[in-house]
């Protein structure tokens, strides 16, 4: 039997070494498969056939041919790809080849990605900053006290020493700081998961705690960000909203309730008042058949900023000084942007709607195909082509439409065009969320032009996220095959236990072959809320019954 190249780690305990001395690679959605989705395994190696098992008795129930191989570059690899997408029966399987070479274990079946929405939208939850949080994945029990409850102090808004409070929200990625421009684009995109999908995310329980009495779970979450959101308006009826709530210096890898630092509201920055905008404009239309009086206080808290944004035009970026945590810092025509597509979809007022097509055109409206926290145009871009309020400029929607939908074509051209469908070229920080973000600009494609490319892209996707890449890994801690171990997140490093808290999804190489899962390797290996909000969007829209 020929001895070729596998990238099959360590699944069957095996580890790195002995893995080396495996045959055939076979990369495939370790999740598994929605009955009617497209089924394809990518193979490394020079199989012409495959054949699909049934796991518990190994019979044969499917036979294909494998497609011609193709050599790519960027991972130095010859692939090929078997295309199974004609099976349809539910049940679990695995995918052989002539030679014996065999795929993981995966599921056919309308609820396969219901656990892995279930464990990555908790892991907001296990996120939670102010309060103890706990819960059990695989066996093993996570959880920490409360903590951070002295948040925050206002010495950046000449008030030396006194404290505010600034508790509640999410910490904000491997580190416990909490930052408004990143929590725009990820409230934004979780909130559009609510609206497009929430006839499926109604009633799934998530088991959380009751701190948002007769919400549903989903926005129960976002409830407890948001009520930390408005926290960071100032209180002097200004309008101006603070950059972030953070120490100066980020905390050592320790457990949140171990973190003793002098935590501070900063400086407002324009775009993050922008991002409040949105936000609390957005929460004040969802949350409103819940709690009317709670809708009422974001929507004045949105009005009341926005009216400080108008008065003051000019582009206030947020300045790091004393501090060394996270900047965050963008410049703010998209958030801008978004922030009156949001108060339009809200109100109803035409002034938003005025403000939105300005700068819309002058934005030229442009849709991203690449894009995360620093460029949030699609938001705003997206709210206004799919809404049903009357009053938009036809020629202005026509043309937003038709970006959209350009730009969905080419996403789907480049994942057609990788051999491990990869829906984007470029590689950097956080990419792996962008490939889950770009699942938003897909199915709002469909929304537009329904097309089955852009769903089965979609799906491609999340394939990709859950092994069927360069590694045969999952970028998700505790879900998939042989996922990531060793993120760059503080409550992993400290709290002694092997396994990474679960559900999260890690950023992903600079190059083709360049992720890195190592806990110090924060630039490939670190997990942040702006991509956890990608990968919830991405499978909250295939979560079945």
């Amino acid at each position: 039997m020929k001895t070729i190249l596998l990238l099959i780690f360590a699944l069957f305990a095996l580890g790195a070494a002995s893995a080396k001395a495996q045959n055939q690679s076979i990369c495939i959605n370790s999740l598994g498969f929605l009955p009617e989705s497209t089924k394809k395994a990518s193979i490394v190696g020079d199989a012409k056939s495959f054949v699909i098992k049934k796991a518990s008795d190994q019979s044969k129930v499917f036979e294909g041919t494998i497609s011609d191989s193709v050599f790519q570059k960027d991972v130095n690899q010859t692939v090929s790809v078997a295309d199974f997408s004609s099976f349809t029966k539910k049940g679990k399987y695995y995918l052989e080849t002539p030679d014996g070479a065999k795929s993981v274990e995966f599921e056919i079946s309308p609820s396969v990605y219901n656990q892995a929405f279930y464990t990555s939208m908790r892991g907001f939850y296990l996120w939670r900053c102010g309060t103890a949080v706990s819960g059990d994945h695989k066996g093993v029990h996570f959880a920490h006290e409360a903590c951070h409850m002295k948040d925050g102090y206002e010495d950046f808004q000449g008030k030396p020493d006194q404290l505010r409070d600034g508790t509640k929200g999410w910490h904000d990625a491997g580190d416990y700081g909490k930052y408004i421009t990143n929590a725009g684009i990820t409230v934004g995109m979780m909130f559009m998961a609510w609206d497009q999908f929430q006839g499926k995310l109604k009633k799934f329980s998530l088991d959380l705690p009751e701190t948002a009495k007769g919400y549903p779970d989903f926005l129960k979450e976002l409830k407890w960000e948001m009520d930390w959101v408005l926290t960071m308006q100032y209180t002097d009826g200004s309008g101006k909203v603070s950059h972030k709530l953070t120490a100066k210096n980020f905390e050592p890898f320790c457990k949140p309730e171990e973190d003793m630092q002098k935590r501070y509201f900063t400086d407002w920055s324009s775009a993050a008042v922008a991002n409040f905008i949105g936000m609390t404009a957005q929460a004040a239309r969802y949350f409103e058949p819940y709690d009317k009086a709670y809708a009422k206080k974001c929507l004045d808290a949105a009005k009341l900023s926005y009216k400080f944004l108008k008065e003051n035009p000019e582009d206030k970026v947020f300045k790091q000084g004393e501090f060394k945590t996270g900047g965050y810092q963008t410049s703010d025509p998209d958030d801008r942007l978004w922030a009156a597509a949001e108060m339009w979809e809200t109100t109803g007022n035409s002034e938003y709607l005025a403000d939105f097509e300005n700068q819309a055109k002058a934005l030229d409206f442009k849709i991203d195909e690449d894009w995360d926290w620093g460029d949030i145009s699609n938001l705003g871009m997206f709210e206004y082509a799919l809404s049903k309020r009357s009053g938009k400029n036809p020629e202005i929607l026509k043309t937003i439409q038709q970006n959209i939908v350009e730009v969905a074509n080419k996403i789907t051209q480049n994942a057609a065009a990788d051999v491990y469908a990869r829906p984007m070229i470029r590689y950097y920080w956080g990419c792996n969320g962008t490939i889950a973000r770009q699942v938003l600009n897909l199915q709002v494609a469909n929304l537009i032009s329904p097309d089955k490319k852009y769903v089965q892209t979609a799906q491609d996707a999340i394939a990709h996220i859950f092994g069927r890449n360069y590694y045969n890994r999952s970028y998700v801690t505790g879900l998939g095959i042989n996922p990531a171990m060793n993120p760059h997140d503080r409550r992993s490093g400290s709290d002694n236990e092997v396994q990474p808290w679960p559900g999260y999804l890690v950023g992903g190489g600079h190059n083709a072959t360049g992720w890195h899962d190592k806990q110090e390797d924060y630039s490939t290996n670190e997990i942040a809320i702006n991509w956890q909000a990608a990968l919830v969007y991405t499978l909250a829209g295939f979560v079945g019954k």
